[in-house]
């Protein structure tokens, strides 16, 4: 089981805004120390919700900072972005680190961002098939051109190309890197699942599901997958790389880990989430943020070292789920975050079934 943080450089109440792109920083540098597998990193603009508005500027300079953990997005927002540079970007990252970048793109929302960078609601709406396939024909072909409804270009070059799987660092895992990024797409309806099976693309799966929706959508894409032709072999190459986002906070009693959440996150929400303004207007409803966090609380680890490797294990078992990014600063505090992830590192990995163990 591969267990990493998920990182969304928080600004909880009473904060400025250089205190959680610090606290970021200092919690994937924990996150290695801890022996996690990953760190993951959420973009978000205009809102406290999320101070990094460059999921893939953060995840450079964490990769430049650290030596052996993988560096995530979680996600990057594919309607701000063009796909060609990203698609750049992610090879340079991927090249440089020997292969420890994986490339995770979401539709985000229809949120004020798409006004200000200039993608418009359409891309929002419309757009984002076009934009992962130009993405994804960027990582994968020598040359690439475009002849679509949003971008039209001369065949160019594709300068730097990922070619070769790495051979192993010393240390690390025996099996070498991938010759591309990794591309996740994060999956939050039947439209999503559906799109990224057809091209047998791994799915990041939301912290609002349960074990049981969860379930559903991944029997979803493996039948959508197979439905579209796609070889039984990358279906399974794909399906082992799905992540499940989740919290993740350790404490000596379950009420200890609970309150500690309960007392710092819904004023995170209330002041985060609601943040948020749509691009055209139109009418948004936001969950209670007290609801909201016990309700994240009874989903995923957060409790005793034990419970938290119970609920890790029971999710992998029911799903075939085992990569997790599980939201790590959910008391706000620099200090109790850092120990929360030597914890899970320290106390909850060491009883997670191994994988002669695993069903």
């Amino acid at each position: 089981m591969r267990v990493g943080a998920f990182v969304l450089a928080a600004q909880f109440p009473g904060q400025g805004q250089r205190e959680p792109l610090h606290r970021a920083v200092r919690t994937a540098e924990a996150a290695e120390e801890s022996g996690l597998d990953s760190v993951w990193l959420a973009e978000h603009h205009f809102v406290p919700y999320g101070v990094c508005p460059s999921a893939v500027t953060f995840a450079a300079m964490l990769l430049g900072r650290t030596n052996r953990i993988g560096v995530g997005t979680a996600v990057s927002v594919l309607p701000n972005a063009h796909p060609v540079a990203l698609g750049e970007q992610a090879a340079l990252l991927h090249l440089t680190s020997g292969g420890r970048f994986t490339l995770g793109v979401g539709r985000g929302g229809p949120w004020v961002d798409l006004e200000v960078l200039g993608g418009g609601l359409d891309a929002f709406e419309h757009g984002f098939p076009e934009s992962l396939d130009l993405l994804l024909r960027w990582l994968r072909e020598p040359r690439v051109g475009a002849d679509g409804e949003r971008y039209q270009f001369r065949e160019v070059e594709v300068v730097p190309r990922c070619e070769e799987p790495f051979v192993p660092a010393q240390g690390a895992s025996d099996e070498p890197a991938p010759s591309r990024p990794v591309v996740v797409v994060a999956c939050t309806s039947p439209g999503s699942v559906r799109l990224a099976a057809r091209r047998c693309l791994p799915m990041l799966l939301g912290m609002h599901c349960d074990d049981e929706e969860k379930a559903e959508v991944i029997a979803m894409w493996r039948r959508e997958a197979r439905e579209a032709g796609k070889d039984p072999q990358a279906i399974e190459t794909a399906a082992a790389q799905h992540v499940s986002a989740g919290v993740a906070q350790v404490g000596d009693n379950t009420r200890e880990a609970v309150e500690s959440l309960t007392k710092a996150m819904p004023g995170w929400f209330r002041e985060g989430l609601g943040a948020h303004r749509t691009v055209d207007g139109r009418h948004r409803t936001m969950r209670d943020p007290l609801s909201y966090t016990e309700l994240l609380c009874r989903l995923h680890p957060v409790g005793t070292p034990r419970l938290c490797a119970d609920r890790l294990a029971a999710t992998r078992e029911r799903t075939g789920i085992d990569r997790f990014a599980l939201l790590v600063e959910g008391t706000g505090d620099l200090a109790a975050t850092e120990r929360n992830v030597h914890r899970l590192g320290g106390e909850v990995l060491p009883l997670l079934p191994t994988g002669s163990e695993l069903p």
